[in-house]
């Protein structure tokens, strides 16, 4: 499997993409949890993602892109059963059992999948100190800002549903992290917002066998469903997937995965913000010391691959210089 080479990429439109999976998908912990306080998890999953990809699916139609090409949709397909209805997936599940701080900490350790995985990269990630130091001090560093969590969480005998939970949301860290590198070396196609649809629409309707097979729809009422859900659905609906995902998607194919996987680090920073503004929650100073040490981690991880790239751009121009 060769290496694809990364796509040419206006500066300000990797800043706002990164932006984007940053804070946006940081804040999809607070509105899952919200969604699910009213409509099955497995539903939610369900209803987000298939109506986020038939909505972009559309939006190219109007556009005139071609969406019927088998050989771009069959790994579109593939990636969107990995890291949506497994990846994701698995977040939606286990928030109904640990609190969303947890499933945080937990998922934090994609990053570590992601160099884990990356075979065709082992070489390059293995020999750069930087990285690796980088990559471990943001895991680190989420332990130390949700360590008060972990331990509220872990005060009392673990119950059964507990315990499986744990076991899912390691599943889907490693999920997330195949998915995202499947995506990245083999996705097709000259249009990411075509291939975003399809994975989005693939990953939704995954949900609908499962959903019945759990026995959602047995106590299930849509009339008594809160406002403030439907709401945080149309959120993660428009901002998480719609938003997030697509740019999340375009970033792998412009930037290296190990890089984007950083947002695993700042999403949970994120989480307990909003936790602190919008249900009165209190920042400690250990949880502050752990912020700043993710962000440092993810600095130290961008300047590691910045400077490659520029030893890459300098070099071929040195040697036309002296040629």
């Amino acid at each position: 499997m060769q290496t694809p080479a990364n796509k040419p990429a206006s500066a300000l439109m990797v800043v706002i993409a990164f932006a984007t999976v940053y804070i946006v998908w940081g804040s999809t912990y607070f509105f899952i949890r919200m969604a699910i306080q009213h409509i099955p998890a497995l539903l939610m999953a369900c209803m987000r993602f298939s109506t986020a990809g038939l909505l972009m699916l559309i939006w190219c139609a109007i556009k005139g892109e071609k969406l019927f090409v088998w050989k771009d949709i069959k790994p579109a397909i593939i990636t969107g059963l990995i890291l949506l209805f497994i990846g994701n997936g698995a977040v939606v599940w286990v928030e109904q059992y640990l609190s969303s701080s947890f499933v945080a900490v937990l998922a934090a350790a994609t990053p570590i999948w992601f160099v884990v995985l990356d075979k065709t990269n082992w070489r390059i990630n293995f020999k750069s100190k930087a990285t690796i130091i980088g990559l471990l001090m943001g895991f680190a560093g989420v332990v130390l800002l949700l360590s008060e969590n972990v331990k509220n969480s872990t005060a009392t005998p673990t119950n059964h549903m507990q315990t499986i939970s744990l076991f899912v949301c390691l599943i889907g860290s490693i999920a997330w992290a195949s998915g995202s590198l499947y995506s990245k070396y083999y996705s097709s196609g000259p249009s990411s917002s075509v291939n975003t649809g399809w994975q989005m629409f693939a990953g939704g309707i995954a949900f609908i066998p499962l959903s019945f097979i759990s026995g959602e729809w047995t106590n299930f009422h849509w009339q008594q469903v809160t406002t403030n859900s439907w709401l945080a659905l149309f959120y993660l609906i428009t901002m998480g997937s719609l938003a997030g995902y697509s740019a999340y998607i375009w970033l792998l194919q412009v930037r290296p995965a190990t890089q984007v996987s950083t947002n695993a680090y700042v999403n949970p920073v994120v989480a307990v913000l909003l936790g602190v503004f919008l249900a009165n929650e209190k920042m400690t100073p250990l949880q502050f010391a752990g912020l700043a040490i993710i962000l440092i981690s993810v600095l130290l991880v961008n300047l590691a691959k910045y400077r490659k790239e520029k030893q890459h751009i300098n070099v071929p121009a040195k040697v036309a210089a002296e040629v």
